[in-house]
């Protein structure tokens, strides 16, 4: 009697463990993950196009007690006050990623989802727009001078050519 409680027990724990919850987590990458396929000429090289921004270099923008003050990093790197799983690869040294903009990329990574831009919305994918970008571009930063999301968008563009034929 008391084995076959035991193993109900383990059964339901080991059912548990497994949950779809937790299977459907969606965790952050990093931009090292994205540089696999986000670096390549054909689609665009928006990986190399975000090292060169400044989004990039936000956590070295933070001089002294800013650089491990929450109000300063909640925008200046997209790992800062996350709390990371050991399968999670973002690092609070790179800055603003593409993770920041496109939400966490484990669920939507793969080429087979990626492909298709309503199965990548469909598995976690943002499509960044005015009100995410003034999530940072504020008036609550000490160094806003204002935010002309049209003209500030056009200088990080990074469209894939290869979708556009």
């Amino acid at each position: 009697m008391f084995s076959k409680f035991l193993s109900v027990v383990l059964v339901c724990g080991l059912v548990l463990s497994v949950s779809p919850a937790k299977a459907q987590q969606k965790e952050y990458i990093g931009a090292a993950k994205c540089k696999i396929c986000h670096n390549k000429p054909p689609q665009g090289e928006q990986y190399n196009k975000w090292a060169a921004s400044k989004h990039s270099k936000a956590m070295q923008s933070l001089k002294g007690d800013e650089a491990k003050d929450p109000k300063c990093l909640k925008c200046h790197s997209t790992a800062a006050g996350l709390t990371l799983s050991d399968t999670q690869t973002i690092t609070v040294a790179e800055g603003v990623s593409c993770e920041s903009c496109h939400g966490p990329g484990s669920a939507y990574k793969s080429p087979a989802v990626m492909k298709d831009q309503a199965k990548s919305i469909a598995a976690g994918m943002i499509i960044p727009d005015e009100k995410l970008c003034k999530k940072c571009h504020n008036a609550e930063s000490p160094n806003f001078k204002g935010f002309d999301y049209k003209a500030y968008s056009a200088k990080i563009a990074h469209p894939n050519p290869a979708k556009a034929q």
